[in-house]
């Protein structure tokens, strides 16, 4: 088990979630791409943005590849 699996799955215990259905992957992904297209400070606030949307029920990937997309529309130049 990775450092990062340890700290899901401790975190999750805390908060009485299942760790085992955290998409730390697509989680990663986003705050990456927005971090690197936006700004680093939407990193976090985006993946908060992610949990929201999968905890009303949208599917995690989907969800995370929408707002990748977003940032790296940022990140194009226009034209």
């Amino acid at each position: 088990m990775s450092e990062m699996d340890d700290w899901v799955a401790e975190v999750s215990a805390e908060l009485g979630l299942d760790g085992s259905v955290v998409p730390v992957k697509e989680v990663l992904d986003v705050a990456r791409d927005v971090a690197h297209n936006v700004l680093r400070p939407g990193a976090p606030v985006s993946a908060y943005l992610l949990g929201l949307a999968v905890g009303a029920g949208a599917d995690p990937a989907e969800a995370a590849a929408k707002i990748s997309a977003l940032a790296l529309r940022r990140a194009t130049p226009a034209g």
